[in-house]
């Protein structure tokens, strides 16, 4: 190895020496920045009310009825900014449809469908909260508060598309006629349960009413209603799917995931997102609305979307009925942020009084949608205070005699559940013999 000249090495050992000086000038300067900036701090949303103090709802982004605009069908995601952060609204607070997206008006007969499906829904859960409390039932999950979302989107649907339902939509179900027989059998797990006790109460199966089996696992139906939507698209159908989730479950990976596909390949599904303000008892801050929204969330993906007030039934129908025209015509998913609130328990295992004001309900500044329909119908004569109460006796009525139907298959109460037996059917199709043996040793 050949040996440096003593110049070029004094040169280069000069020059190290000026490295090494100019390095620890810079990790002096860079320390002394860093002993300038205040510790780092961990951000964790917090409620706007706790118990013990004045509900504040002023962090809900609100625009004034009939100022959003109504956009073409074939808008592009890259427009649609100001209807992710603003929010749709008809009515206005004198009970007045206002705006463009009242036009086309909404035809009374279909309304006045709406406020019965609305004012059966309310009085179909207070039953069933009570047979709940009579330990007739062992869980129960109400829509109080949020009857106009699902209403409003099941008039909108046509026979023959798929709703993939998260546990709030019974609304949907009671709109599209569903006899209360047999969503209570289903609540009681008795021997008329069509699912034959193999599901959690509130978790509804029909297919022939374009309902699809609720996943326990939040978030999963946003994944399947868009594959279910891009295998009608393959197929050439004409049929589109309803996906529905909680601001909660927007956290959950699925939801990304969902979006991802639905853009891609540009799946003819409506993605629902209601944003009742609470998850199981977290504020919707914590599932990422603090500061900004959840329709927000889609342009992200690259999928129109907007928000829209879901306690509203003109503005449910009217916006649903854009979003399913746009799925429909080939123009791609649309992600709508329904701006509602859970009035009630997230079940009937929970207890809203340990997390948020008590009053909270009551000054939600969007109102009660059937308070808020009622008076709408009212102002334009399709609808009367005594045609109200008449209503309202008529399906308490009805849902009273439903009740008595449906225990007298059985209940928890009673023990009169679904056979056994049923155990070994609908897994496969020809039972194999270690089945039937056990089915046998039964004697079932």
């Amino acid at each position: 190895m050949m040996s440096l000249l003593p110049q070029e090495a004094h040169r280069q050992a000069l020059c190290r020496r000026a490295n090494n000086e100019s390095i620890s000038k810079l990790h002096k300067i860079f320390r002394g920045t860093m002993r300038q900036t205040p510790p780092l701090k961990l951000h964790v949303p917090e409620p706007s009310g706790r118990p013990g103090h004045a509900s504040d709802f002023s962090y809900l982004q609100l625009s004034e009825a009939g100022e959003v605009r109504k956009p073409e069908l074939d808008i592009s995601y890259k427009e649609n900014t100001d209807l992710a952060f603003s929010l749709i609204r008809i009515l206005d607070d004198e009970g007045r449809a206002v705006g463009p997206w009242a036009d086309p008006p909404i035809d009374p007969e279909l309304l006045r469908s709406g406020m019965q499906a609305m004012i059966k829904t309310r009085l179909f859960d207070a039953r069933m909260l009570i047979a709940q409390r009579q330990k007739k039932i062992s869980f129960y999950m109400q829509c109080l508060g949020e009857e106009a979302i699902g209403t409003g989107q099941a008039l909108a649907l046509e026979d023959g598309d798929m709703c993939f339902p998260s546990y709030r939509q019974q609304n949907i179900l009671i709109a599209k006629g569903v006899p209360l027989v047999d969503m209570m059998c289903q609540l009681y797990s008795n021997e008329r349960d069509p699912l034959k006790g193999r599901q959690l109460p509130v978790m509804y199966s029909m297919r022939e009413k374009g309902f699809f089996s609720i996943s326990g696992n939040l978030a999963t139906q946003f994944v399947q209603a868009v594959g279910w939507a891009m295998a009608s698209a393959i197929k050439g159908d004409t049929k589109i799917a309803s996906a529905w989730i909680g601001d909660g479950a927007t956290a959950a990976a699925d939801f990304q995931t969902a979006l991802t596909f639905a853009h891609v390949y540009q799946a003819p599904v409506v993605l629902n997102v209601i944003n009742n303000q609470w998850a199981i008892s977290t504020f919707q801050a914590l599932a990422g609305g603090e500061h900004t929204t959840f329709a927000a969330r889609g342009l992200g993906s690259g999928i129109v979307s907007v928000r829209a007030d879901g306690n509203d039934l003109l503005t449910v129908i009217a916006v649903s009925r854009w979003a399913i025209d746009r799925a429909r015509n080939n123009l791609g998913p649309t992600l709508i942020e329904w701006v509602s609130y859970r009035a009630g328990p997230h079940s009937t295992s929970d207890d809203p009084s340990k997390y948020r004001p008590a009053d909270d309900w009551t000054r939600f500044p969007l109102g009660d949608p059937i308070e808020r329909l009622k008076k709408y119908l009212i102002r334009e004569g399709h609808w009367s205070e005594e045609e109200h109460q008449a209503t309202q006796k008529a399906y308490e009525a009805e849902v009273m005699a439903a009740q008595k139907e449906a225990e007298s298959y059985g209940s928890l109460l009673t023990g009169q559940t679904a056979s056994v037996a049923t155990m070994f059917e609908d897994v496969y199709a020809q039972m194999p013999w270690h089945l039937r043996r056990q089915r046998q040793q039964l004697g079932v």
